[in-house]
């Protein structure tokens, strides 16, 4: 696991919207896969920015973690809906082929439709994750099983605490979602996840140096053989080995440089 501790939010989204610039430019015809939330939003700005400056999707498959079950995709806290507005609907991606599971087919036939599709396109070549405050990836809730594939998964009380700010008040947040599994989300190739804020610092604390855990379903990011998490400060406050990641990241970045300047 890389650990890149970024001085600023804004830093450490730079960060990850390079990375994924560098690697849909040395794969046209990647699959990525796509996480939403609010840290994503500005994720998704810098990479609609980037398009308007040259970068293209157009060879581009992606597909998302997750959707809610009972919404249908044109609602508008639907994760499709959400995808639309901050970054499809903006770039020349092929629509066609930006999959998300079913919010209104029944629970498990969408999930497997989802592991099918998966099959069919698929591996992800480089999987986007952002991380709960209770150490979610995807909605794989704490308790969730390390080997779980796509299915229907009820929705913490911290989960809809946090994220019923984005419902109104005559609304009913749905309780469940069809949810990429953690086994699904780590047979990707790569992976990227962003977490920012103080808020995120005791899972992020939990995901990198504890345990490996269901209760912290991130941790099983450890056994991946290729995750980058990119960090602000103040989401990596609480890492014991904070001095250690960041010397390492100086000394890998001064590798990088060594390659480039003899390949040059």
């Amino acid at each position: 696991m890389r650990v890149v501790i970024c001085d600023s939010a804004e830093a450490a989204i730079s960060r990850v919207a390079d990375h994924i610039s560098r690697h849909i430019q040395s794969q046209p015809k990647t699959v990525l896969g796509l996480a939403t939330g609010g840290t994503m939003e500005r994720l998704y700005a810098v990479l609609r920015e980037m398009h308007e400056t040259g970068l293209s999707f157009a060879g581009v498959k992606a597909f998302n973690l997750d959707e809610y079950v009972g919404i249908s995709s044109e609602h508008p806290q639907s994760y499709a809906h959400y995808m639309k507005q901050h970054l499809f609907d903006h770039i020349d991606i092929n629509q066609d082929y930006c999959f998300i599971p079913s919010g209104t087919e029944h629970p498990f036939e969408a999930s497997r439709d989802y592991e099918n599709l998966l099959s069919e396109h698929g591996p992800i070549q480089l999987q986007l994750l952002g991380l709960g405050h209770n150490g979610h990836i995807g909605f794989n809730e704490p308790g969730s099983s390390l080997a779980s594939r796509t299915r229907e998964k009820a929705l913490s009380q911290t989960t809809l605490e946090k994220n019923k700010r984005y419902f109104s008040k005559d609304e009913k947040m749905p309780l469940s979602a069809i949810t990429m599994g953690i086994q699904s989300i780590t047979d990707s190739k790569e992976i990227v996840l962003m977490a920012l804020g103080a808020e995120k610092a005791q899972a992020v604390k939990s995901m990198v140096e504890g345990p490996l855990s269901a209760f912290c379903p991130a941790s099983v990011l450890q056994m991946h053989p290729r995750v980058t998490v990119v960090l602000d400060a103040a989401a990596a406050d609480e890492l014991t080995l904070k001095d250690h990641y960041i010397f390492s990241e100086r000394l890998q970045k001064r590798r990088e440089a060594a390659v480039s300047a003899s390949t040059s």
